[in-house]
C-alpha cells in the first residue's frame, strides 16, 4: 500500500507541469517547504489537482473521510479508522462498489501529484523500505478520489494489483500505487468518463522503465526518528537483502 511519499517539487513546478494555479496563494510558503517524507497517519495536508475544478492546486488532507461527517469529528474518526488503513489507499477493484469510494468515483476524481514514494519489502520478518521515484524532474500523478467536508477536503490514493516488478517489492501485499502518465491525468480529470473508460485506468500499468528505485534507510519506518530530511532518499544497501 501506499502510506509514505514525498514532495520535494516547488509550487511553480507543479504548476508548469500540469498546468494549474495554486488555489489559495496564501499557502504558497507553506507548499513551497520541501517534505521528503510524509507519513500518511499524520493525516497531512498535500496538495491535489481536483476533478471539479482541474485548473487548480488545491490543499487537501490524507485520509478520504465520509461527507456526512463534521470537520470536528474527523479527529476520531481517523483514530477509529487506522484499523482499516486511515483512508489512506483504496483498492481500485472496489471503487464502484464501497460505500465511500463509490460517492466520488465518478464526479471527485484527483491527482495526487508526488515526488516519490515508498513501499516495503519484507525479509525474514524485517520491513526494507524502498523509494521510487520519476526518471524526469516531474512529479509523479497518483490517481485519487476526494470528499468534501464543509470547507476541508480530505482524499485517498487508489492502488492496485501489483506489477510483477512491484511484487517482488512489495512482496507482502502485492499492491501499487495506480500511476498515470500524461495522457491518462487528463483523461482522469474529464467529466465525460464513463464507468468502462474508468476502470481502464484503473487497471492500466504505468511504464516502469520510467522509474528509479532503491532501498533507502530503515529510518523511515522508526516512529522515535525524524525521517522528514532529505537523507532518507539517499541509496542505502543491505548485505543481507537481495531482489530479483
Amino acid at each position: 500500500m501506499c502510506f509514505h511519499t514525498s514532495q520535494i517539487q516547488k509550487v511553480e513546478q507543479l504548476e508548469k507541469q500540469y498546468k494549474v494555479k495554486l488555489s489559495d496563494e496564501s499557502q504558497r510558503e507553506l507548499f513551497d517547504q520541501s517534505r521528503y517524507h510524509i507519513n500518511g497517519f499524520t493525516h497531512s495536508q498535500l496538495l491535489i489537482i481536483p476533478q471539479e475544478k482541474p485548473s487548480v492546486l488545491a490543499a487537501a488532507t490524507w485520509g478520504i473521510a465520509p461527507e456526512n461527517k463534521k470537520v470536528s469529528e474527523l479527529k476520531a474518526y481517523y483514530k477509529e479508522a487506522v484499523k482499516f488503513g486511515g483512508g489512506l489507499n483504496a483498492r481500485a477493484e472496489k471503487a464502484f462498489e464501497h460505500f465511500l469510494y463509490r460517492q466520488s468515483i465518478f464526479t471527485k476524481r484527483c491527482i495526487v501529484p508526488v515526488s516519490a514514494f515508498f513501499e516495503p519489502h519484507d525479509h525474514k520478518g524485517k520491513k526494507y523500505p524502498f523509494v521510487f521515484k520519476p526518471k524526469s524532474e516531474d512529479s509523479l500523478s497518483l490517481a485519487g478520489l476526494y470528499t468534501r467536508i464543509d470547507n476541508k477536503v480530505t482524499f485517498t490514493i487508489l492502488t492496485q494489483e501489483a506489477s510483477p516488478l512491484f511484487a517482488k517489492i512489495h512482496n507482502k501485499k502485492n499492491r501499487q500505487p495506480v500511476i498515470l502518465n500524461a495522457e491518462q491525468v487528463n483523461e482522469w480529470l474529464d467529466n465525460g468518463l464513463k464507468e468502462e473508460g474508468i476502470t481502464n485506468l484503473l487497471k492500466a500499468h504505468f511504464d516502469e522503465d520510467q522509474l528509479n528505485l532503491h532501498t533507502v534507510s530503515t529510518d523511515l519506518f522508526h516512529p522515535k526518528v525524524n525521517s522528514d530530511v532529505e537523507e532518507i532518499l539517499d541509496r542505502v544497501e543491505y548485505e543481507e537483502l537481495t531482489v530479483s
